[in-house]
């Protein structure tokens, strides 16, 4: 008779835990360690989508929506940790939870919205690989369609093989290119005052122009796709946790000390995440402003390349490579998020293995939707698109796509049936609602003004 085989923990995980144990382990050290899903989400959501659009909001309207970056973060951070409290409760994917909570006629019809999100970011990974690919040519690596298409490539070879934990620490090393925008803060002189009270005090027009903009900043920085990803990603996390083999253990599951101490690292973890997305976007705005946008508003940019050489002048060529750099790194960080998101959703609903720890022989539906999107994407990019044009409209489309898919995710982290004693709280209801009504008032705002 053969015996099982014992799951043997790595070494490092073991003596953590026996320094944990001991109490010798530093706080900084532990809650260092709990940053994974929730700063990638947070970093991918300042993928090339949200860089055009957030370099398009400067170049236009200068400061003036700089205090959009302050009013989104509690929002933001309260609708990704509901996402993150649905993988903790419960141990399943909210596609799971979708099929779990609602009838059958809506399951049709929220499969129909998940279908939808699964083409705009193929037409969104498209952009992404473009954008890879203008950035390898501000440096001078070469053409950008030859650069598009091995950028492509790579990440199909990557997210094939499997390899979660290899997955996860490229992802986070990826974080860093954003680093490069924050950076930029330091090439230009900047009138903290003035930047002090655009981020406080709102400035509307009602204007096409300004609420689609506004829309397209919502639509990047709220983005169906990351509800998805966050909850994806920490099943995947759980998973890799050695006391539970392969299955995740959700909260209810664990001692009362785990299952406190586990949902304050996430909560850190995912809040920290936003908190350094809105950091990268409130750079890009200010930067932007003071330079793209500095001789006067309604100024737009047509592509990376002058994006990246209208900081010259200002901020010196240094610059633009940092502004290049920034978008390769963070095209190869969101095209992962962006085609194993909506794919781990649709799979889900429909009862199917979902998440990159699982050979694509265990979850062949997932791998098949995950391929099939970065195909599109790798096609679609060899075409002459403008990726600027195309990353703005794609905000768009997520940002009329948003209020749906919360009221959908808000309706599942507030059953009792589902999440137990982990449901929404009074702070999780008021912010997660707040988030449905702005998107959806700034939806229903373009179709007026549109």
């Amino acid at each position: 008779m053969t015996k099982p085989k014992r799951r043997v923990t790595p070494k490092s995980s073991r003596t953590n835990a026996k320094e944990q144990a001991k109490g010798n382990v530093p706080l900084w050290r532990t809650y260092l360690h709990a940053l994974g899903p929730g700063l990638v989400t947070g970093a991918s959501d300042d993928d090339p989508s949200g860089i055009a659009t957030y370099a398009q909001t400067g170049a236009k309207f200068g400061l003036g929506m700089l205090w959009v970056a302050l009013v989104t973060f509690p929002l933001m951070a309260a609708v990704q940790e509901i996402c993150d409290r649905t993988a903790l409760a419960t141990g399943k994917g909210l596609g799971e939870l979708i099929f779990i909570r609602f009838s059958k006629s809506w399951r049709v019809a929220i499969g129909f919205l998940i279908a939808i999100l699964i083409i705009a970011n193929a037409l969104n990974i498209a952009a992404d690989l473009v954008a890879v690919g203008a950035g390898m040519h501000l440096l001078h690596a070469g053409p950008e369609v030859l650069w598009a298409v091995l950028a492509g490539a790579a990440i199909i070879v990557l997210l094939i093989s499997g390899s979660f934990p290899l997955l996860a620490k490229v992802l986070k090393v990826l974080c860093a290119a954003l680093l490069a925008y924050i950076l930029e803060l330091f090439f230009v002189t900047i009138p903290w005052g003035s930047v002090l009270f655009n981020s406080v005090v709102p400035h509307f027009q009602f204007n096409k122009a300004y609420v689609a903009i506004l829309v397209a900043v919502l639509g990047t920085t709220i983005s169906p796709y990351l509800f998805f990803w966050q909850n994806m990603e920490r099943l995947e996390d759980l998973r890799a946790e050695p006391r539970g083999g392969d299955l995740p253990i959700p909260l209810p599951r664990r001692s009362k000390v785990d299952a406190r101490t586990k949902r304050s690292e996430s909560r850190f973890d995912v809040f920290f995440g936003m908190g350094f997305s809105n950091v990268v976007m409130f750079a890009i705005i200010v930067v932007t402003s003071l330079t793209i946008g500095k001789h006067g508003h309604h100024v737009t940019i047509n592509s990376p390349a002058q994006a990246a050489t209208s900081l010259k002048p200002v901020a010196g060529r240094f610059a633009t490579y940092i502004f290049a750099l920034g978008f390769i790194g963070s095209g190869m960080l969101a095209i992962p998020v962006l085609a194993g998101a909506g794919s781990a959703g649709m799979a889900g609903l429909l009862g199917r293995p979902t998440g990159f720890s699982k050979s694509p022989r265990k979850a062949p539906v997932f791998y098949g939707l995950v391929v099939a999107g970065m195909l599109i994407g790798m096609a679609l990019s060899l075409f002459n698109i403008n990726p600027i044009s195309l990353l703005v409209f794609v905000a768009i489309v997520n940002g009329v796509a948003a209020a749906p898919f919360l009221v959908v995710t808000m309706m599942v982290a507030s059953d009792r049936g589902i999440m137990g004693n982990y449901i929404n709280g009074k702070l999780a209801l008021t912010l997660g609602w707040i988030t449905v009504a702005l998107m959806g008032l700034a939806a229903v705002a373009l179709l007026i003004v549109g």
